[in-house]
């Protein structure tokens, strides 16, 4: 694949930069360089590989589900404007 001058305009425009005239030959060379190496990627064969979400093996701390730190219901809801009987009080949005 590879991209024209015309090309790399319209995605200028779209990402909304501005690239002055004497900058779209570079750009079009970068643009081509970097979808030369997507392509070199799809070459490579992964059929046998497992899908990673880290480059080193680890596995996840898990950790108990439990209160470590409450002020107390009077103490979070004396930060509110408004309250009434323990809760926030926030202006009606849907009628």
């Amino acid at each position: 694949m590879s991209v024209d001058q015309s090309t790399v305009r319209r995605i200028a425009h779209l990402a909304r930069i501005a690239v002055r005239e004497e900058e779209v030959p570079h750009l079009q060379r970068e643009l081509n360089a970097m979808l030369a190496f997507v392509e070199d990627l799809n070459a490579v064969d992964v059929s046998g590989v497992e899908p990673m979400t880290s480059v080193i093996p680890m596995q996840m701390e898990w950790r108990a589900d439990a209160i470590t730190d409450h002020a107390g219901t009077a103490a979070v809801v004396g930060n509110a404007p408004v309250s009434e009987d323990g809760f926030f009080v926030v202006p009606k949005v849907i009628e």
